[in-house]
């Protein structure tokens, strides 16, 4: 998956660094080599290496949310 600045994504209770105890995330900044989050019920940043994000991608522990989901009634 192609990631880029301002993604979210649902947590799943598979996601071990959930410490924050959220149900969200949000990339902030993605560079080469890491991405920069922020869980929607933390005010402090995290730091993963890419391939790291990438593994919890592929484990289903992270669900990307696209335009359709987030749309409310």
């Amino acid at each position: 998956m192609e990631l880029h600045d301002n993604m979210e994504f649902k947590l799943k209770g598979s996601f071990i660094p959930n410490i924050s105890n959220s149900d969200k995330l949000k990339i902030l900044e993605v560079t080469g080599r890491s991405v920069v989050i922020q869980m929607n019920n933390s005010k402090r940043r995290g730091v993963f290496p890419l391939d790291s994000f990438q593994y919890w991608i592929k484990r289903n522990s992270l669900i990307h949310i696209d335009g359709s989901e987030k749309r409310t009634s």
